[in-house]
């Protein structure tokens, strides 16, 4: 995606290069890491971020094809500026799912998304642990998820199970996380590097152009049509060297 780097980005992303080493990540991984961390100043995220490069390059093929990107709350939506985000915290049926169900706001909302958007989204989580929660069960075959959400009650349980789902994912071991941080993910791979903002769109990572997602309100109601439920799978284990960060498991 062609954007312009502030100098502020620009020498913000030159301080974190000097103070974290994120030079032997391949592209992908590393675009996410210092994104993570430009976002929220924390060099903790290089040892605490859990992704693999395979599912972030399939993460932003699909976003150059234009999936839906569904995201758990208004200030996670708010946060991705460069594409249309389906959020549907503040819809009248999540509302009433919640009275219904006695589910949380974002839970409901997640439901509701799911009934629009069907399986091959993105999925954004940087709020509401219960909303991952409700997300992982209800099997949504997606293209990724980035699960960040922020917390003392259920966050490091539900980043767990979403690590141990299978899932293509974004995710950290700890309880912090938070919207920022989600869209933050996500942003990066609409961007790339903004260093190699010179290069050309093929060279550098997230840097194609993106087509217009779908509508949603035209989608058939039915919760997750057709996705088949989550299932645990093995991952690889291994631990890399201090400040090479997103490891692929955590037992």
């Amino acid at each position: 995606m062609a954007r312009v780097v502030h100098p502020i980005e620009k020498r913000s992303y030159e301080i974190l290069r000097a103070r974290a080493d994120t030079s032997a990540l391949p592209p992908w991984t590393r675009a996410v890491v210092e994104r993570v961390i430009h976002a929220s100043a924390d060099l903790g995220y290089a040892d605490d971020l859990v992704c693999t490069e395979e599912d972030l390059a399939a993460g932003a093929r699909a976003l150059r094809d234009g999936v839906p990107v569904v995201a758990d709350s208004a200030m996670t939506a708010a946060g991705i500026t460069a594409r249309e985000v389906v959020c549907r915290i503040d819809d009248r049926r999540a509302a009433a799912l919640t009275r219904v169900l006695g589910i949380t706001r974002a839970a409901a909302g997640i439901r509701v998304a799911g009934g629009e958007v069907g399986p091959g989204a993105v999925w954004v989580v940087g709020t509401a642990p219960s909303a991952l929660e409700d997300l992982l069960a209800r099997g949504p075959a997606p293209a990724l998820v980035i699960g960040l959400p922020v917390g003392f009650v259920g966050a490091v349980e539900a980043k767990r199970a979403l690590r141990e789902s299978g899932l293509p994912a974004v995710t950290n071991k700890g309880e912090k996380g938070g919207a920022a941080v989600a869209a933050a993910a996500l942003n990066a791979l609409l961007y790339g590097d903004p260093l190699e903002a010179n290069e050309e769109p093929s060279q550098a990572p997230g840097r194609a152009p993106l087509r217009g997602i779908p509508g949603g309100d035209d989608q058939p109601p039915a919760l997750f049509p057709g996705a088949p439920p989550a299932r645990p799978s093995a991952l690889p284990s291994g631990a890399p060297p201090a400040r090479r960060p997103a490891r692929e498991a955590d037992k």
